[in-house]
């Protein structure tokens, strides 16, 4: 069953509409949602020609698992960076300030009131490596 997503016109947000996580587009609702079951969000920023965010897509947001436990307890939010410069551009600005590096698929876990707390760029569905992922074995 689409997400939120199927009524997007970008490509890339078009490409994850049938995917199990309950994806919102960048809007004051997905944050509103936030605020109203007391969750945080979820920021997940990429590009449709991006090798590493099809990686992550098919690993962990098209995996039942993880889309259960992303819906369970963030507001998943779903940008794409050719469209939405302007939040790329802010969200990469804390995501080096923070980890020294950068990159797409940029993963941002926010407050409801879109302020960035944890961040990093590829999130595996299990820990490999030390990179940081939404399960732990």
């Amino acid at each position: 069953m689409p997400n939120r997503l199927a009524h997007e016109t970008s490509p890339y947000l078009l490409q994850h509409a049938d995917n199990p996580v309950d994806w919102w587009p960048w809007s004051p609702e997905a944050f509103e949602e936030a605020r109203r079951r007391d969750v945080p969000v979820l920021l997940s920023v990429g590009y449709s020609s991006c090798h590493w965010c099809h990686v992550m897509a098919h690993e962990s947001f098209e995996d039942e698992t993880t889309a259960a436990l992303v819906n369970e307890n963030f507001v998943a939010v779903k940008v794409d960076r050719e469209e939405r410069p302007d939040v790329d551009a802010v969200y990469m600005e804390a995501v080096q300030a923070a980890t020294g590096q950068g990159g797409w698929p940029m993963t941002v876990f926010l407050t409801p009131e879109a302020a960035p707390f944890y961040f990093g760029t590829y999130f595996p569905p299990e820990p490999r490596h030390g990179m940081p992922s939404f399960r732990r074995s």
